[in-house]
């Protein structure tokens, strides 16, 4: 078994790709992007502001820098200021206390039923065995006081052949409404998934 160096994914291209490692320009990017989602949005027919969008791609960026994430992507469809779903790549490698993953573990692991039980199924991805879950979670209020919010989200994990570890491919959502295209989306890039396994 071999371990993996990297991880590929094919992303449509309304999707932002985030920042993962924060340096010194991410207030420079978030303007440019910003910038340009403005401009998308004029010809679409929409006003937006480009500050609100700034503001709310360096929060979305701090955050998924915070889980520290192969990839992370925002959607910012014409009309919204804020993110309507987050996507993130990340590997998982087994260790002391996980000696062995398997898609059994990844489902276990990665479930819950905060609103029922969660959705799990088992798949064949092209890089190999995969268990996919559809579930929502309650979220804290941004707003102390405030109800919580209702986070909608779908995850694969999947062992690519030939290699002992996983990767988790994740999107997140709280706008109601958008969960059957989401969840179409999720499942065709879940579909371009690739990896590199490191040569002996």
């Amino acid at each position: 078994m071999s371990a993996i160096e990297s991880c590929g994914i094919v992303c449509p291209l309304d999707w932002i790709p985030l920042p993962i490692e924060p340096d010194g320009k991410m207030s420079g990017w978030a303007e440019t992007v910003a910038e340009k989602l403005c401009e998308q949005n004029h010809s679409a027919g929409y006003s937006v502001s480009p500050e609100t969008i700034r503001d709310d791609l360096l929060k979305r960026a701090a955050d998924s820098c915070g889980r520290e994430p192969f990839y992370a992507f925002a959607l910012y469809p014409d009309g919204f200021e804020t993110a309507v779903a987050i996507l993130e790549i990340d590997l998982i490698e087994p260790d002391a206390s996980v000696p062995r993953i398997s898609l059994e573990w990844l489902a276990e692991t990665f479930s819950t039923d905060d609103f029922g039980p969660p959705h799990i199924s088992r798949t064949e991805l092209p890089i190999g065995p995969a268990v996919r879950i559809r579930q929502n979670f309650a979220t804290g209020s941004v707003t102390a006081g405030e109800p919580g919010v209702l986070l909608e989200t779908v995850m694969y994990g999947v062992i690519p052949d030939g290699s002992e570890s996983a990767v988790v491919l994740l999107v997140s959502w709280t706008v109601p409404g958008i969960a059957e295209v989401l969840e179409e989306v999720v499942d065709g890039v879940a579909r371009t998934l690739s990896v590199e396994l490191a040569t002996s």
